[in-house]
């Protein structure tokens, strides 16, 4: 049986392109993960936000609800909340 042989050449090509493959793909799954991550911080920080809204209804408080005050939330947590409540506060004075 005569198998093909296969040169030291194009072993090391093979070997270069699957290297290559790998390293393009991990450079675009970290964008993808990022933008997974964002979207995710912005449902948490949309889903906080009407909560204060609910709440806040009893007592006269309220935040708009935009893509903008969800994504601080979600990106800040906590820390974004009580800014956007210090904002509000400054602006609407």
């Amino acid at each position: 049986m005569n198998l093909m042989p296969l040169e030291l050449g194009t072993v090391l090509a093979y070997i270069a392109g699957i290297v290559m493959l790998f390293i393009l793909g991990r450079l675009f799954l970290v964008p993808v993960k990022f933008l997974w991550k964002l979207i995710y911080n912005a449902v948490i920080g949309g889903v906080v936000l009407l909560v204060l809204n609910f709440i806040g209804k009893f007592i006269g408080f309220s935040i708009p609800f935009n893509i903008v005050t969800s994504l601080i939330v979600g990106m800040l947590g906590i820390p974004g909340i009580i800014l956007l409540v210090i904002l509000k506060y400054i602006f609407n004075s």
